[in-house]
């Protein structure tokens, strides 16, 4: 039996994931907002110094 997310875009099974990990590590929501920032600007910064 297949997963809906079997066809789903690469970054739709990426945040299923990371979504997961979070849920099932327990991780507070408002901390997660902020790691995520973190991670956003990180992020970011890599794709600005790649062009």
């Amino acid at each position: 039996m297949s997963s809906g997310l079997d066809n789903a875009p690469d970054e739709i099974k990426l945040a299923v994931d990371l979504i997961y990990l979070l849920e099932s590590n327990q991780v507070d929501p408002k901390i997660a907002l902020e790691a995520i920032k973190i991670v956003k600007s990180d992020l970011e910064s890599k794709l600005e110094q790649a062009e």
